[in-house]
This record gives structure tokens, sequence and C-alpha cells, in this order.
């Protein structure tokens, strides 16, 4: 086994999944510190990987078939040793046998066959009841123990760039506690209504003097608006969405982030911040964030009160809106416990 091995990582999206690497990208700093790891993501997603310092670079993989020549040329380069692949797909699978490397590991969970199973040297598989009762993190440090790694490390972290938290500091300038919301998530359905949001920041700047900045990602300006306009109190936005690495820097100067299950929420949890986060009917063992002192909001499962019968669709999280079953004094209440947990801490 080479002293400083040449690791790649193959995860294609999406934002949580790639942040949530970090533990297993931890173990394989921890055990072999000379390595050169790489991670092969969908481009959109390698700002979060530069912020992993136990990453030395990424790779961004082929949209189109013209660009796979260049790509190949790019992905033989380096001349990895050890492939680890957690996409289970016939394109993931070809990508880690294109690289040559001597030993290449196909993680895949449940029912779902392994594809390609003849393009690896190693498969690994997580049982279904295991996979669904432990989080993300347990089923990628699943594949340490074939390549000779144990688990000593189960931290999650991104470090934000210092140019950005000063940039932050001079924006938000609050004397006293922030919370950062981002209201957004890639679901719609997964959405809490516009009107709680504002409620839940008036509530917040009112009665726990907190200043409150709202942010989201491109898609979310008309959201942000809505919650605007409904607030009686002015609310802090940034002139623009920010991109991943500033919104890192942003959720490590909050005290607390609130947000829904997403990839920000992930992105908080690594920089350090305890989140308040909600959930609908999606599996929150499984997708929690990393670390501890997070809330997560959730209703009853499985649902016995559905707020919108003829919109709902049973069985599939990304079209059921339980998370409208949430509350504004349930969500007050998680918002108001974290700030006061995170003022203790500071205060002792």
């Amino acid at each position: 086994m080479p002293e400083h091995p040449r690791i790649l990582v193959i995860r294609r999206r999406y934002l949580g999944d790639v942040v949530l690497l970090g533990s297993f990208l931890r173990n394989l700093r921890l055990h072999w510190p000379g390595a050169h790891i790489g991670v092969a993501v969908d481009a959109a997603y390698a700002d979060a990987l530069a912020l992993n310092p136990d990453v030395n670079a990424s790779l961004a993989l082929p949209l189109h078939v013209a660009q796979w020549p260049a790509f190949v040329r790019r992905l033989r380069r380096p001349r990895w040793t050890h492939v680890f692949n957690f996409d289970n797909t016939e394109r993931t699978a070809l990508i880690a046998r294109l690289t040559g490397a001597p030993f290449r590991l196909g993680l895949h969970h449940g029912g779902f066959p392994v594809k390609l199973r003849g393009f690896y040297t190693v498969v690994v598989n997580d049982p279904n009841e295991q996979h669904e009762s432990n989080p993300i993190t347990e089923y990628y440090l699943r594949a340490l123990p074939a390549a000779g790694v144990p688990v000593v490390s189960r931290e999650v972290r991104l470090v934000p760039r210092e140019t950005d938290l000063a940039h932050l500091r001079r924006i938000v300038g609050a004397a006293g506690p922030v919370l950062l919301v981002h209201p957004g998530s890639r679901s719609p359905a997964r959405i809490w209504p516009a009107d709680r949001f504002a409620a839940v920041c008036d509530r917040v700047q009112d009665e726990l003097g907190a200043q409150v900045v709202i942010v989201g990602g491109p898609g979310d300006a008309a959201l942000i608006a809505d919650i605007r306009g409904r607030a009686r109190i002015h609310i802090l936005t940034l002139p623009q969405a920010p991109s991943l690495p500033r919104f890192a820097a942003l959720a490590q100067l909050a005290a607390v982030v609130l947000c829904h299950d997403s990839g920000p929420m992930h992105v908080a949890a690594a920089v350090g911040t305890r989140v308040v986060a909600l959930y609908g009917s999606q599996n929150s063992v499984l997708f929690r964030p990393a670390g501890g002192g997070h809330l997560l909001l959730q209703p009853s499962q499985p649902c016995t009160a559905c707020v919108a019968p003829a919109q709902c669709v049973p069985g599939d999280s990304y079209r059921t809106l339980c998370v409208r079953r949430l509350t504004v004094d349930e969500v007050f209440a998680a918002v108001r416990a974290q700030l006061a947990s995170v003022a203790s801490r500071r205060d002792g």
C-alpha cells in the first residue's frame, strides 16, 4: 500500500451530500496525512469542497458527450491509487474504471444492485434497515474498513475564508446575536409558508432583541420578498444571493440558522453553527445535520392530519406538505431555546 496514496472520491450531488462527505474525508486524511485527495462532483458543488481542508482538488464531472475526451485526460493524469464511488450509476462506474486505480470501491444500499459490478475491485452494501436508521455519514463511513482505514472521527467541517468573514462582518455589524434565516428549498412542497417565517422574524426581533438576516439562492428572491413584505419589522438582506463560500461565512457569524432540511442546513452545521431545521415527511435521521446541539422540528409521522389531501402524495417526501403542520409558536420556541443555549455557552 503506498505511503502517499492518490485518492478519488466520486459523489456527483447534491450540496448536503457533498458537505456530509466531510467525515469520510477526515478519516482518510488522518490515516494518510500525505495523501492527495480529490473529489469528483458536478461543477455546481465544487465550492463546498474548496472550504474543506482535507480536500486537495475537485474534478468537475462532464455534462455533455463533447466534454468526455478532455475529462478522461484530466482523470487519468493523477494516476489514482484508490477510488471510492458513492454514486451507484453506470456513468460513475465507468469513471471509476477509467482511472485505472488498483483499488476501486463501489458503495450501494438496500435492494439497489450495484451497477457494472465488474468495474470494481471491492463492493460494499449497506442493508436497507441499517441505511434508513442511521445518518448518511454512517453510510459513507462503511466504505473505510474495506480500504484498511479505521473510523476515528465523525467530524464534518468547512472552514470559511477570512476575506469573506471580514466582508460580511462589515455588512451585518450587529451588536447582538444574529438569526440567519434561509427559507428556500429545492423542493417547493418542503417550504414553510412565508407568513409564518415573517411572524417568527418579527417575534425574534421584538421579544428577543436579535438581528434577523434573511438570504437564499438565486431562485429564492420572490420568497424572500414575500417574507419581507409580510414582516412588520425590518429584516436585513444582502444585495444579491451570496455565493456558497459567502453563505458559509455568514452562517459562521450567526448565532443560529433557521432553515429547512436542505444543503444550506448542512453548510451551517459544518461551520459550527447551531440550526433550527424544519422537516416535512422526509427521513430526519438519515438526513440530519452533523454535530450536536441542533433542533429538528418535524410533525408526527405517519401523517394523521393532512393539511392538503388534494395535493399531497403519501410516501413521496418531495410531494407532501407536512412541513405546514409546524406552527409559528413551535418554531419560535425552538429559535428562542437555541439563542439562549448559544448565549449561555458564550457567557460560560
